[in-house]
């Protein structure tokens, strides 16, 4: 994929094989802080039959059937590492590439927390390269996503720090258009 470089099997953390055939590492051209510096960047890679493998199909199989039913066979792309500063809690982010998944934003990752005999979702659909900084919140690593957008933990998800701009007065304008073209809000129109 796009902006995807094959990285070299030394640079595969800990918890990823050395003996996987397709590996991916994504690049970030932005750093703006001491501790993004400092990131730890996450390894997309294929591992055909791992367990871990096996557990992502699992929790996303809808969507490898959404990319099957367009007669796609998703890349299905792992990594794993500790999110958690307790010891043993592991985080699996996973990637599934295919033209039906993927958009103009490129492909999205979907972080699970194993917890127990439970995978718990904890970040859905972030598009780009993640990175897990040094610094946590609530006993949880911050992740930043393409060198800029930093997410921290907030008790069961991870919340993104970029502020929304402001919407003004978007419910009177709503209200009056609906209002001008004779739309009740309740209706179905």
């Amino acid at each position: 994929m796009a902006g995807c470089l094959a990285a070299a099997s030394s640079q595969i953390p800990l918890l990823i094989s050395k003996a996987h055939a397709r590996t991916t590492h994504h690049t970030s051209k932005h750093t703006h802080s001491a501790s993004a510096a400092s990131a730890r960047p996450v390894i997309l890679s294929q591992q055909p039959g791992t367990e871990l493998d096996k557990q992502a199909r699992v929790l996303n199989a809808d969507d490898i059937a959404t990319s099957l039913r367009h007669h796609e066979e998703p890349v299905v792309l792992i990594g794993s590492a500790p999110l958690s500063t307790k010891k043993g809690e592991i985080a699996l982010f996973v990637q599934l590439q295919s033209a039906a998944l993927c958009g103009s934003a490129g492909c999205s990752t979907d972080v699970y927390l194993h917890t127990g005999d439970d995978w718990i979702k904890i970040l859905d659909s972030v598009s780009g390269a993640i990175s897990i900084l040094p610094t946590s919140h609530q006993g949880m690593y911050d992740i930043v996503v393409d060198g800029t957008d930093h997410w921290i933990w907030h008790g069961d998800s991870y919340q993104d720090t970029i502020n929304a701009a402001p919407v003004g007065n978007l419910r009177n304008e709503i209200e009056q258009f609906q209002k001008k073209k004779g739309i009740s809000p309740t209706s179905d129109n």
